[in-house]
């Protein structure tokens, strides 16, 4: 009895165990869909790593004759199984020693025997972050050229984690915690928080120079669960940056020869980025017909073909470098080139033929003229150096050698005599010039022209006298005259000028060359006037366009003469000028003198002022002094340029007259009080109003802006008005009408309003704004029909209606008793007509 209560204890301390098991089981929450128990089958759980011990993970139940239950596979001695089917285990989990268990259960009879199974149990250990995240090194290095591209990595550092790869725990976040040095607190170093490549920052990339500081050092930091959990773990390594110098350079200069037989391509020079796998381009900096230089992906720059530096003498163009999605990686880097000159042109003539012209009386060593030959071989070189010879001279008359050219300049000079025209008007030179190596023979011809040394010599020395009416046309020919010149014909030394010398101090009178025949036609070129000059004693003066050689001096044959007499014409009086302005204010007294003109009569006599077009007679004028007054109120608004004509008249003589425009400019004052800009005659609101409203209108006036306020002012005309209404200003001009309350009867309301324009002096206008209160249909309003004016109300025209009808009705009465009348006469006559016969 002792015996059986021990084994009911022992089984119930069992199962005390177990329900504590699974009750520690149920609050961890192991398990599948929330079923802890079962029959024996395949089945997976997932338990996280450094759990406590005793952990249950599933009751398996068996079925009869099955008493027991067998544990095998990777149970590494931390997953056991009771004989009532509970599976559990009793020691830490590790995740990074084993992160898959894989364990056999089956179920034994009470012999032993396996009746059910064996059926695969996975154990998946679920990571915790129980590593800490570990640099592969403690301490690396590195180099960066200066001017890299900021972003590019130029070097990573790594760092591992053991936990699951797949979780959070083993998410690792890069950051840079120390640079040193540290100038001006800007960061030339950043890193990808998730590769770990470190590149430079913009700054960086502009400012890092290996001269100032040739080597950085970095401290950078990792952290685990990507940084965001307090709990992380975090380790850090040392970063040694080396600074290189930049080698992406411009070249120095190149120089190729031109018309290079070598193969082609030939490498000139090179350009290297600091990084492998740039692509390398050419841009050309002009556009050119060919482009004779490629660039291959190692940097190396090539010239495609032999240069002509005649054609062109330079090249510039630029370098790029991009990186592998095209985008450039630093600025273009120049590239020049020069085309370096061979001695490969003759010098050439100027023209077939050069044309130089000397006087025939030059002295000795005169020069004459310059051959400017060319050579298309670079200036300034040996290539390019000529030198001149004469090799012959055409004719050889008087003597051979007559001229001389300078070795090096091409200037010809006169080498033994001065020549005569008479000798030989023209010579032909041949001229050797030529360069290191090549000749050329050029041709010029030499022009021996006359000297200016006969005077003119007038036909006549006095052309008599010439009377003429002081109102000659200007332009007209009077007088002509010739003189003439034996030097060589059509040239500057026999071409005839002719000017007038005494007699004419005013320019009355001027005289045009013919060119074939140097005569002189003498034309009137500014009215004549008797009055100034009636007898002009006219010199006329002959030279030629060229100065006469030394010794030869124009004498008397060279001058003439001749008398001019102006007759007198009765002339117009004259004004002194063609429009006369004044200006005064539109408030004048009338009276008041506003301008003045003036007038004189050619021939002195009196002259007599009168007005023409004085349309408003507004003015009057003095007809003695020319004074003119105002006649009547002026007023601006109504004309401001007021123009009118003046008449000047002769006193006596043949009164002749003429006239001149005189404009009065007026100024305005503040005459004019405000108005409305227009008549308001729609304004309107809708009846019954069921919400106060408000209308706008706008106020002007006419005078100047200067002569009024910079604003008008606005109020209501009444103040019995100002419960109903109420007037508040816009703007300067514009002013609101609103109502005070809904309570307004239909029917027109009109509303007196106060408008000051603040000018000076101020000026107040009262003005009668119409409002309709109306019923509305649409937006638009409706009067009722007998409130309109001109037509009748419903009672009258109901009266006229009637008074219609009865007249009608008194018409019909009257037609319909005459009908009947008429009809009675007929029926009488008729009867009279048939008792006639039997009377018979």
């Amino acid at each position: 009895m002792k015996r059986s209560l021990n084994k009911e204890t022992t089984k119930m301390q069992a199962r005390l165990h177990c329900l504590c098991l699974l009750t520690l089981y149920l609050t961890t929450g192991y398990g599948q869909e929330g079923k802890f128990s079962g029959p024996l089958k395949p089945m997976t759980f997932s338990i996280f790593e450094g759990q406590e011990l005793s952990q249950i993970v599933f009751q398996f139940k068996a079925n009869p004759p099955a008493v027991t239950f067998k544990l095998t596979g990777e149970t590494d001695g931390i997953f056991h199984i009771q004989p009532d089917g509970l599976l559990y285990y009793n020691g830490t989990l590790d995740r990074e020693t084993r992160a898959v268990h894989k364990l056999e259960v089956s179920a034994l009879d009470e012999h032993g025997a396996t009746v059910e199974g064996p059926v695969t149990i996975t154990i998946e250990v679920k990571d915790i972050n129980d590593n800490r995240p570990m640099f592969l090194q403690s301490k690396y290095e590195g180099s960066v050229r200066q001017n890299s591209r900021p972003g590019k990595p130029f070097m990573y550092v790594n760092a591992t984690d053991l936990d699951d790869p797949a979780s959070p725990n083993s998410q690792l976040i890069y950051q840079i915690v120390i640079q040193l040095p540290k100038i001006n607190d800007i960061m030339y170093f950043q890193i990808n928080n998730k590769t770990g490549g470190i590149s430079l920052t913009l700054e960086g990339s502009r400012e890092l120079d290996p001269v100032k500081n040739p080597s950085y050092n970095l401290v950078v930091s990792v952290k685990d669960m990507g940084g965001q959990n307090e709990n992380s773990f975090s380790d850090s390594a040392s970063v040694d940056v080396m600074v290189k110098e930049n080698i992406w350079k411009a070249p120095e200069a190149v120089e190729i020869v031109e018309n290079s037989t070598d193969p082609h391509p030939i490498k000139i020079t090179q350009v290297r980025w600091n990084e492998p796998d740039a692509q390398y381009s050419l841009v050309y900096k002009e556009m050119l017909p060919r482009f004779p230089f490629l660039i291959d992906q190692e940097g190396d720059i090539y010239v495609t073909q032999p240069l002509d530096r005649e054609e062109k003498d330079s090249y510039v163009f630029y370098a790029i470098a991009k990186d592998e999605n095209g985008k450039p990686l630093s600025y273009p880097l120049q590239i020049n080139v020069k085309v370096k000159d061979i001695n490969d042109n003759p010098p050439t003539c100027p023209s077939t033929v050069t044309v130089f012209e000397v006087q025939e009386n030059e002295k000795i060593g005169s020069s004459i003229g310059t051959l400017v030959a060319r050579d298309m071989d670079e200036e300034n070189t040996i290539n390019s150096v000529l030198g001149y010879r004469i090799v012959d001279q055409s004719p050889k008359s008087p003597r051979e050698g007559l001229f001389l050219v300078e070795l090096y300049t091409g200037m010809f000079q006169l080498a033994k005599q001065s020549l005569r025209k008479q000798d030989s008007p023209q010579y032909h030179l041949t001229v050797e010039v030529s360069d290191k190596d090549f000749k050329t023979l050029c041709h010029v011809q030499i022009h021996v022209i006359d000297i200016n040394d006969q005077i003119p010599i007038f036909e006549k020395s006095d052309y008599g006298n010439l009377t003429l009416a002081e109102d000659t046309a200007v332009g007209s020919t009077i007088l002509t005259i010739q003189a003439t010149d034996a030097d060589e014909p059509f040239t500057g030394s026999s071409k005839i000028l002719y000017r007038i010398t005494q007699g004419d101090s005013e320019g009355r009178l001027g005289i045009d060359t013919d060119p074939q025949t140097n005569a002189g036609y003498v034309k009137v070129k500014k009215p004549l006037d008797f009055e100034t000059a009636a007898v002009h004693n006219i010199v006329f003066h002959a030279e030629n366009l060229e100065p006469l050689v030394s010794g030869v001096e124009y004498n008397a044959s060279s001058f003439a003469a001749f008398k001019l007499i102006v007759t007198d014409v009765n002339e117009v009086p004259q004004f002194s000028q063609q429009v006369f302005q004044a200006k005064v204010s539109e408030d004048v007294a009338i009276g008041t003198k506003v301008g003045n003109v003036t007038a004189k009569d050619p021939e002195g006599l009196g002259v007599r002022y009168s007005l023409r077009g004085d349309t408003r007679g507004w003015l009057k004028i003095n007809p003695a002094t020319g004074e003119i007054f105002s006649a009547a109120p002026l007023d601006r608004e109504t004309e401001s340029l007021y123009r009118v004509q003046v008449l000047a008249t002769e006193v006596g003589g043949s009164s002749l007259s003429s006239t001149a425009n005189f404009h009065l400019t007026l100024t305005d004052v503040n005459d004019n009080p405000p108005r409305l800009v227009k008549e308001y005659t729609g304004l309107f609101f809708c009846y019954p109003l069921k919400a106060p409203g408000s209308l706008i209108f706008e106020a002007t006036d006419d005078d100047q802006k200067s002569f009024r306020g910079p604003q008008f002012t606005f109020s209501l005309g009444s103040k019995s008005l100002q419960s109903d209404w109420e007037v508040s200003k816009v703007n300067g001009s514009h002013a609101r009408l609103s109502t005070k309350h809904t309570g307004f009867e239909e029917g027109v309301y009109n509303i007196p309003i106060h408008i000051n324009d603040g000018g000076r002096p101020p000026l107040e206008g009262t003005v009668s704004l119409p409002v309709t209160f109306c019923t509305c249909m649409e937006g638009t309003c409706f009067r009722p029909a007998g409130h309109l004016a001109g037509i009748p109300t419903v009672g009258m025209a109901v009266g006229i209606l009637v008074t219609t009808f009865l007249v009608l009705g008194i018409i019909l009465a009257i037609v319909f008793i005459r009908m009947k009348n008429k009809g009675k006469d007929s029926v009488k006559s008729a009867q009279a007509s048939e008792v006639k016969p039997l009377r018979n």
